[in-house]
């Protein structure tokens, strides 16, 4: 299988822009990773009162994103399903993989107890963690079947028709986020977070785990090779300096817009029960994300693990942890494309077969995304996509 592409989005706030502004760059910029032959875009789903997501009605966007691509393939990642009503889920996938000819792609998630308790609904995480998998099972029910019977503590129905049916068989592909043994468990791919230092063990355990649970050489419910992806927040430039240069403010940025409004927003409060890990809290019956320390693969990558890759790597652009009050782990590498491409060595040694780009995060412009967008299409994929497919006939 050859290495594919795909780009993760927050939609973050643009100083000096309009929404209708931001909204029409992103679309021209969807244009053009669609004609630079990425695989999907992924919008993740955040609310008030965090400010790093411009685009908290995912499906609005992507109906957009529906009419103005042909080709690339696009969806939530991830739908934070336990705010969702199930039925008006169902009905509104169904439109969107109509709408773009059979291209959803369904990233789901439970999300954060913090933005629960802004929509009303308990924090406790147990409650919130059976909201995901009773929404999760009926939209799968229902997306695959003529009518749709449930029974849960949150929602029920009894032969409920469903008239609207997703053009994909049974639905469109799932991922989940963050966790390779919930995608595992649950037949998704995944796309996970943190730094390269740790993603090689979190290869192995979801290959592990797929062929535990799914059966060895399992394919997913649309007949495809499990995808498992690590997040890169990239920038490209002629040269590693000003790769660097441009990219350490906007990093700061990208860290501020994810964490510091919700942690500002509970303490103004005095919801001490948010401090902390507190507004992110992990059920009981959530897999674990750290392994024994010989096959480590924390997920929120410490500031030593990203240094010890640049180390490792020699990379002049690797950028700090972006560990937040919000418990976000994510790296960035800037750099010229061929410092580009001794990270992307060392990606394609993991044995991954998915490459997820993060091109516009923080306070950078349109115009920075484009240029990395065009360096890393022209000077970074065509040679990696040809190594895989190279390996695989050989």
């Amino acid at each position: 299988m050859a290495l594919e592409f795909g780009v993760f989005d927050h939609i973050e706030p643009c100083p000096g822009m309009t929404l209708q502004e931001i909204y029409d760059l992103r679309l021209t910029q969807l244009e053009k990773l669609e004609s630079a032959g990425f695989y999907s875009y992924h919008l993740a789903e955040h609310h008030t009162p965090a400010v790093h997501s411009l685009a908290p009605s995912q499906n609005v966007f992507l109906a957009a994103v529906s009419q103005r691509t042909t080709t690339l393939r696009f969806g939530p990642c991830v739908y934070v399903l336990p705010l969702h009503h199930p039925i008006r889920l169902i009905e509104e996938i169904s439109m969107l993989d109509h709408l773009s000819g059979g291209r959803l792609e369904l990233g789901v998630g439970r999300g954060g107890v913090f933005e629960a308790f802004f929509w009303g609904q308990d924090s406790d995480v147990e409650i919130n963690a059976t909201r995901y998998y009773e929404t999760l099972r009926c939209i799968q029910e229902g997306l695959s079947h003529e009518e749709l019977n449930f029974h849960g503590e949150f929602y029920n129905f009894d032969e409920l028709p469903m008239r609207l049916r997703p053009q994909q068989n049974p639905f469109p592909p799932f991922w989940y986020m963050r966790n390779v043994e919930t995608a595992a468990i649950d037949g998704m791919n995944t796309i996970i977070v943190g730094s390269l230092d740790g993603f090689e063990a979190n290869v192995r355990r979801y290959r592990e785990e797929w062929e535990r649970h799914q059966g060895k050489g399992t394919l997913t419910a649309q007949g495809t090779e499990p995808k498992i992806g690590l997040v890169n927040h990239l920038l490209l430039a002629e040269t590693d300096a000003e790769a660097q240069r441009e990219a350490q403010p906007a990093w700061e940025s990208y860290r501020w817009n994810l964490g510091t409004p919700r942690r500002l927003e509970a303490e103004r409060r005095g919801l001490t029960q948010f401090y902390g890990s507190g507004m992110n809290p992990r059920p009981a019956s959530a897999p674990p994300r750290d392994l024994p320390q010989e096959e480590r693969r924390d997920l929120d990558a410490s500031l030593e693990d990203v240094e010890r890759q640049q180390r490792r790597s020699g990379l002049r652009g690797g950028l700090g942890d972006g560990h937040s009050g919000a418990g976000a782990g994510f790296g960035a590498i800037a750099g010229s494309p061929a410092t580009i491409r001794e990270y992307m060595d060392e990606y394609v040694a993991t044995g991954a077969n998915y490459f997820v780009c993060s091109f516009q995060w923080g306070d950078l412009t349109h115009e920075q995304a484009m240029r990395s967008i065009e360096l890393f299409s022209t000077e970074v994929m065509p040679h990696y996509m040809a190594k895989k497919e190279e390996a695989a006939t050989a």
